[in-house]
């Protein structure tokens, strides 16, 4: 039936160059077979892996994105933690289609996409895998859907690839965004829904790209048909940078810009409004006329600094935004800054979705580390049987199906740095065995080894299980457990966080920055207990900015499932606990004070304090 099934699907394919498909023969899908079938002559029934890198290949190949990658790996991995219950990959390439960031999904679809080569150092350019999510879109610079049967090779058929190309900051084609799915039960309305969102993140990325390289230029973005633009122009108000989408807007060329050409042949708006980290200006045409709301950002040597004097610039800035006005929150920052660059493991307790990889990243930015790696490992995303490979690595020919040049392994790859190991809890008992000899013998044996490897890393966990009653129960290592909890940090539920209002709104700024909350939708936001927490929060509002009509955010734009029954009820305990906290901090941690406002005896309040297991900052 199979052999039928690629017979059928190359028959089709053929068919395209005669002009006789039953595919729209104008249609993307059908031009690009033609390339493929013409151009560069390729089989649509060849069979076999796509051509794979080495890693010292890859190593060369990926320096000169180096800086890319570190400006949108942020945003990759936010993409990859909100498309991957839908079983997708999320992969960045180069403009040759190499991929050279990626991440799984977990468990049987990232053995599938595994077993079919499709990681870092696959290439998936249009000249050798014929028409593909990922080599199709970089051939024609404009993002696409490439779903199923639409792959030239017939062998990719079970395979739903949605793809958005990445443009640098002067407008050029730097690579792109891919994402792959091999769930047979997502149609294409859902990958369409997906590609929206996946261009969204990229967007994102862009504007990282361009802030990153124009650091020390004032920064306007300026509002546009089809989506805003980014303008660089120095202290004398002269362009030096226009992203893509300002560039068709304005009619900007490379040429006008390297001329130093003024600002005001463009736009115009009070200059001397713009001093904060971003304000909004009303921005006018060069004739006078309105052109709408834009920010303007200034350099970042000339932004105010807003840190305490105290605390090393940018150091711990990130822990800061993090814990917001959090009661418990704050006081575990304090902790981590009073250990300070200290080798102490910590331990981070918290519900899925809260944002444990977010916390670890800022741990370890904060950290004498910052400079090195940050090597993450999701243990419960990872098969069994991968894991061992994956974290400890192994040499040329330790297995059948080893890499040629052996693996270095996730604990190597992070020496000199941090490595993070998600869902702890889900780790195989041998395998903790093996970890504990690690982090006691400050060494690692790769598998096939004839020598230990030396590794100095500091090792952040995190898990939503009880490690300690697990420890007890026999089902984790109590020598590990210790180990592990150099520091217990736990990160609150965002239903249980006291500042759970700015949260929304700040991730409304980030996901949805051109749209508005109506009030219908402020209300709904505001009472929904989020059970995926901050991850569910931003996929919402990603969802619901991709959506909206008219850059309003309405009720019904929000993909708010019930939750247990408790949607539409308020949980009574959060609520609570929510309303102390405010208290609290409004009168300064003063318990007297607090419960006179509360119209609480004194006892009774602390005795709720204790119950709801509320913390205070000093």
């Amino acid at each position: 039936m199979a052999s039928l099934s690629a017979s059928n699907h190359v028959a089709r394919v053929l068919s395209v160059a005669n002009h006789v498909a039953d595919v729209d023969a104008s249609s993307r899908i059908a031009n690009s077979w033609r390339r493929c079938l013409v151009s560069h002559k390729l089989d649509p029934a060849r069979q076999g892996p796509p051509q794979t890198l080495t890693e010292a290949e890859i190593r060369h190949v990926a320096e000169p994105m180096e800086e890319t990658i570190r400006l949108t790996t942020p945003e990759l991995d936010d993409l990859a933690r909100v498309l991957r219950d839908a079983g997708y990959c999320v992969n960045l390439a180069d403009v040759n289609a190499t991929m050279l960031f990626s991440r799984l999904p977990g468990e049987a679809d990232a053995k599938m996409f595994l077993d079919w080569k499709i990681y870092t150092g696959s290439n998936f350019a249009e000249t050798f895998e014929g028409t593909n999510g990922l080599g199709t879109a970089l051939a024609e610079e404009k993002p696409i859907l490439v779903h199923r049967d639409e792959h030239f090779r017939a062998q990719w058929h079970m395979f739903s690839c949605a793809v958005a190309p990445l443009f640098d900051q002067a407008g050029r084609l730097a690579g792109a965004v891919n994402i792959t799915s091999c769930r047979e039960d997502l149609e294409r309305t859902a990958h369409q829904l997906a590609l929206a969102v996946t261009m969204e993140a990229t967007r994102r990325m862009e504007g990282a790209i361009f802030r990153g390289h124009f650091r020390n230029a004032w920064i306007a973005t300026v509002p546009g048909d089809g989506g805003s633009g980014l303008l660089a122009y120095d202290d004398d108000r002269r362009i030096v940078g226009a992203c893509r989408s300002a560039r068709a807007l304005l009619g900007l060329t490379d040429g006008l810009i390297a001329s130093g050409i003024d600002l005001s042949r463009y736009i115009k708006f009070d200059h001397h409004a713009a001093r904060g980290a971003d304000e909004v200006v009303e921005l006018r045409r060069a004739d006078g006329s309105a052109l709408g709301q834009g920010h303007v950002a200034p350099p970042l040597r000339a932004r105010p600094s807003t840190q305490r004097r105290d605390v090393p610039v940018d150091r711990f800035d990130s822990l800061h935004r993090l814990a917001g006005r959090d009661p418990a929150l704050i006081k575990s920052v304090k902790r981590l800054r009073s250990i300070g660059d200290h080798n102490l493991p910590v331990l981070l307790y918290g519900e899925t979705g809260v944002g444990k990889d977010v916390f670890a990243r800022a741990i370890h930015a904060a950290s004498n580390r910052a400079r090195n790696h940050y090597v993450a490992l999701n243990c419960a995303a990872m098969p069994e049987s991968l894991i061992d490979a994956e974290l400890f690595g192994y040499e040329a020919g330790a297995f059948t199906g080893a890499r040629r040049d052996g693996s270095k392994g996730l604990i190597v790859q992070a020496d000199g740095g941090t490595l993070f190991l998600d869902e702890i809890g889900d780790m195989p008992i041998a395998l903790q065995t093996r970890l504990l000899r690690v982090l006691e013998n400050r060494e690692v044996w790769p598998l096939g080894a004839l020598k230990p490897v030396p590794v100095d890393i500091r090792l952040i966990s995190a898990t939503h299980r009880d490690l300690g009653r697990m420890a007890e129960e026999g089902a984790f290592r109590a020598d590990l457990y210790f180990r592990l909890r150099g520091m217990e940090v736990r990160l609150p539920a965002l239903r249980e966080r006291a500042d759970r209002d700015d949260i929304i709104r700040q991730i409304a700024r980030e996901e949805a920055p051109d749209c508005r909350l109506s009030d219908e939708a402020w209300a709904l936001l505001s009472a929904y207990p989020y059970p995926g927490n901050m991850r569910q929060l931003r996929h919402v509002l990603r969802l619901a900015g991709c959506t909206a009509e008219d850059g309003v955010i309405m009720d019904a734009d929000l993909d708010l499932p019930p939750f247990g029954g408790r949607a539409a009820e308020p949980d009574l305990a959060a609520a609570e606990r929510a309303t102390i906290i405010e208290a609290l901090q409004k009168h300064g941690g003063r318990v007297t004070e607090a419960a006179r406002a509360l119209k609480l005896s004194r006892a009774t309040l602390y005795r709720k304090i204790k119950q709801l297991k509320i913390e205070t900052a000093q």
